[in-house]
């Protein structure tokens, strides 16, 4: 069995019983075999699931595993509660019972979006569903309420982490922090970033990167980052990538870099700041910059967060408002 429906018998119950069952031990073989029953309908599940996943290479990797994790628990649900056999037979009474069981475990609003937004994913792959499954609108859905944290970093602050870095012989470091200052990338976009990639940006004047949920964008480079771009060329061999050594796997080195900063953040940063300082922060700073220069050009609130938001990589307008939590303006509604 499962771990998660793994049933012991007491002492009792495993000892050898007279012919005729006592009401204990008929209620134990009962719930034994309804568990069985459960555990069989899970293992169906999963493997359709595990089809649909095989045979998937739309988005990251990040976000395939994401989803994949969200739908078994979901998987989960469905055998328990429902005993649902076929995945194809997802029903918006599924739907809307889960999130009322995910609500009263009290998740957050965002988890349960991201989680139906994985199930959505593999109902649309599946050949052919029985069921058309409601958006978030139609099941009125809570926003999220995570707005009002202010993660950017000061001048000072980023001057004294690339100082730290520098001073202690990390040059792809101080690149990465600059790419997230400069440039607003995620940290799997700097560690993403190959010789091609970085050639081209020269040629360019621009750099091109895969983003969440495999979107593509392409921004302006700014000059700091020409030399930077020249020096890592010159370090790293044809088709390798920038900042991750060879036999090393790219998540050990992001990891690397997030405990590079948790370990010099209290030399960093500033005496009475309540901030928290990631490297997501830097992304927030840059969002936070290109915001107030759109609001200096004349435009919008509304205008500078849409523009904001295409040079992040998404298209959502709450999302751009958590990256501008520093900007009091940016929380408005603005005129379109």
């Amino acid at each position: 069995l499962p771990s998660w429906l793994s049933w012991e018998f007491p002492a009792e119950a495993r000892r050898k019983q007279p012919a005729r069952a006592t009401g204990c031990t008929a209620s134990f073989l009962i719930l034994k075999g309804r568990y069985l029953y459960m555990a069989k309908q899970y293992e169906n599940l999963i493997a359709q699931l595990n089809r649909l996943h095989r045979h998937n290479r739309q988005g990251s990797y990040r976000t395939r595993a994401r989803y994949y994790e969200a739908m078994q628990r979901f998987c989960r649900f469905l055998a328990n509660r429902y005993g649902l056999e076929r995945l194809a037979n997802i029903a918006p009474k599924h739907l809307i019972a889960y999130i009322l069981y995910l609500q009263e475990s009290g998740k957050a609003p965002s988890t349960i979006k991201t989680d139906l937004a994985a199930i959505r994913f593999y109902h649309d792959i599946m050949s052919a569903p029985r069921y058309t499954l409601p958006d978030n609108g139609e099941l009125c859905l809570q926003q999220r309420t995570i707005l009002g944290v202010d993660r950017t970093w000061s001048v000072q602050e980023f001057e004294a982490m690339l100082r730290l870095a520098s001073e202690l012989g990390r040059e792809d470091y101080v690149t990465i922090f600059m790419l997230g200052w400069y440039e607003g990338l995620r940290i799997h976009e700097c560690f993403r970033i190959d010789t091609a990639t970085a050639a081209q940006a020269l040629r360019e004047q621009t750099i091109t990167i895969k983003g969440k949920g495999g979107l593509v964008r392409t921004l302006p480079l700014n000059p700091i980052l020409k030399p930077r771009f020249r020096y890592h060329l010159e370090q790293t061999p044809r088709g390798g990538k920038l900042f991750v050594p060879d036999g090393v796997p790219t998540h050990q080195a992001i990891k690397a870099l997030q405990a590079f900063i948790y370990v010099h953040r209290p030399y960093a940063q500033d005496p009475d700041s309540t901030r928290p300082m990631t490297f997501h922060g830097l992304r927030h700073t840059c969002a936070a910059r290109w915001y107030d220069a759109h609001i200096q050009a004349g435009d919008s609130p509304y205008a500078a967060r849409k523009a904001v938001a295409e040079l992040l990589g998404h298209g959502r307008d709450d999302v751009t408002k958590i990256y501008l939590a520093s900007r009091s303006a940016g929380q408005e509604g603005g005129a379109r």
